[in-house]
């Protein structure tokens, strides 16, 4: 007879953790919410730093949301998913990727409270996804600017926007004219609209100086030196020929032996190579050509001959910069030197080597109408340029997504303030469960001027109060103008003040956060597998030294 007692059974792996329903929810959720905490206190311009250390020693000092959540180390999976957007966002429109991860951090515990009223999470959900439609249709509708994406005026507004946030702030007047210029001289047009590829514009930094010594070139910066002390160190009207050969004599692909019998038979042999790459340097001075940018190995006789002819000549580019050169200078990469002319040529004003603190760096300036750009990022220490340098990245993000997407919004929370304004009276066309749902989303949109409130050290709730008055009186036109204004601790007409954002970076925030959300939200299980115990090794592979799974410190 069968017992009548049920036998346990085993479906997952011994040592296996399971965590069920709430649980496993308000784990998740708090996981999200703390990694939200991190960068919460560096969103906006009264946002302090932080000071990321890594194992090896080398410090990061910033307040880039994506820069900090991609070096400390996250082990929690939903934390994981929080840092994923922030990386998602910095890669799709370049800034925005605090305000990405401190909504997430918001709307997940406004959620938490719904869930703990007993609201179902897939209700959560739908409200949630709902609202973000509304909230993104209200700004386009409501609050988006359409201007000209050449008017330099209003890219100016942008990038010192972006930048005041920034270490760089006190600057960002000069940055930002840097870095219009640099967008506005790569951008092509392609059809109706305007492309940026922000591949063409190569940033270098250099400690030493300060920040107000960034400047823009007309064309490359070389982090290489002139490959030879006797060539030309400064050339004006320059033709320059970009060669991606080697001007050496090449090895041959087998073996080869030569029987040499007298020294006359090796002299022979070493002018013939030599008359080889003199022919080369000839064929290249032959074109006319006073600069020669190679990306392989020049051979030292073949540098003689370069500078016996008044050319100076820089070796061992990147293929990434000889690509940059050839778009800045109008000059054909050459792979075959038998076969360059004249109009393979390219041509910069002035090609000079300089001495930038320690190091002797090539100038390729004053192209006409180049495609690519430099940007040379100076500042007081390593850690300045560092963070210079990720001020500038966001700045040029900024700048391009409002170039291909031609529609600004003010900044300084006013458009969440309005958004989540809208939402509530929205709600009112929304009925049961999924009210509260919209409600908490409102909720949490206002998080963003209350954060940069917080940090600014305004009190939130006379800040959220203020706010919503304001709003009231111009709410029937839709005009999002006022928000927190940080830097005189008051809420203001930020419209006055010329603190506007890109309406893309606003929707990728309000996308990617909700997103994140609701898939933190959906989880109601979560199955962790036992790591893996190092397995015996099989019979026969050679003792406990050898064969499949050995671990041996050598």
């Amino acid at each position: 007879m069968m017992s009548s007692k049920q036998l346990p059974i085993l479906v997952l792996k011994e040592g296996t953790q399971e965590t069920k329903n709430k649980d496993a929810q308000k784990n998740n959720i708090n996981a999200a919410k703390l990694v939200a905490q991190i960068v919460k206190t560096s969103l906006g311009p009264r946002g302090m730093d932080k000071m990321l250390v890594s194992p090896i020693g080398d410090v990061t000092i910033t307040n880039d949301g994506a820069t900090i959540l991609k070096e400390i180390d996250v082990e929690h999976p939903a934390a994981k998913m929080m840092v994923e957007i922030s990386k998602a966002t910095d890669n799709e429109v370049g800034d925005g990727t605090t305000s990405t991860v401190v909504l997430a951090g918001a709307l997940l515990e406004k959620a938490e409270q719904l869930i703990d009223k007993n609201v179902h999470s897939a209700v959560i959900v739908e409200g949630f996804k709902k609202s973000a439609q509304e909230s993104i249709k209200i700004l386009r509708d409501s609050a988006a600017i359409k201007i000209d994406p050449r008017d330099k005026a209003w890219l100016y507004k942008i990038a010192q926007t972006s930048m005041a946030s920034k270490m760089v702030s006190l600057n960002s007047k000069d940055l930002a004219e840097v870095v219009v210029n640099a967008v506005l001289n790569v951008a092509e047009k392609v059809g109706e609209t305007l492309k940026v590829d922000t591949d063409n514009i190569k940033t270098e930094k250099k400690a030493g100086g300060s920040i107000q010594d960034t400047r823009l070139i007309q064309g490359i910066v070389l982090d290489k030196e002139v490959v030879h002390a006797g060539m030309p160190k400064h050339i004006e009207e320059a033709r320059i020929a970009l060669v991606n050969a080697p001007l050496e004599i090449e090895k041959t692909e087998f073996d080869a032996k030569i029987n040499v019998s007298s020294p006359d038979q090796m002299q022979k042999f070493l002018d013939e190579e030599n008359k080889i790459l003199k022919s080369m340097v000839d064929k290249i001075s032959s074109t006319g050509a006073t600069v020669v940018l190679c990306s392989k190995g020049i051979d030292e006789m073949a540098q003689h001959y370069l500078s016996k002819a008044g050319i100076l000549a820089v070796r061992r580019i990147k293929e990434s910069d000889m690509t940059k050169l050839s778009k800045a200078t109008n000059a054909t990469m050459i792979t075959n030197i038998d076969e360059i002319t004249s109009n393979d040529l390219g041509y910069a004003k002035l090609v000079e080597e300089h001495k930038v603190e320690t190091d002797k760096w090539v100038f390729i300036e004053g192209c006409e109408n180049p495609k690519s750009v430099s940007i040379l990022v100076r500042g007081g220490s390593e850690r300045v340029v560092d963070e210079a340098e990720r001020s500038i990245h966001d700045a040029i993000m900024s700048i391009k997504d409002v170039i291909e997407y031609p529609y600004v919004i003010v900044g300084g929370g006013a458009a969440e303030a309005l958004a989540s304004q809208k939402i509530r009276e929205w709600t009112d066309s929304l009925s049961g469960r999924a009210q509260l749902a919209a409600e908490a989303f409102a909720d949490g949109l206002e998080t963003i001027p209350l954060a940069l409130a917080e940090n600014a050290g305004m009190d939130p709730i006379d800040t959220q109060v203020r706010l919503r008055t304001k709003i009231s009186a111009v709410i029937s036109n839709g005009m999002a103008k006022y928000g927190v204004d940080v830097l005189n601790n008051k809420v203001a007409d930020l419209a006055a003040k010329d603190i506007y954002e890109p309406l893309g970076v606003k929707e990728q925030v309000i996308n990617a956060a909700t997103e994140a959300a609701c898939m933190i939200l959906r989880i109601d299980n979560v199955i962790a597998a036992s790591k893996t115990k190092d397995t015996a090794t099989p019979s026969g592979t050679g003792g406990p030294y050898g064969g499949a799974g050995a671990d041996m410190d050598l």
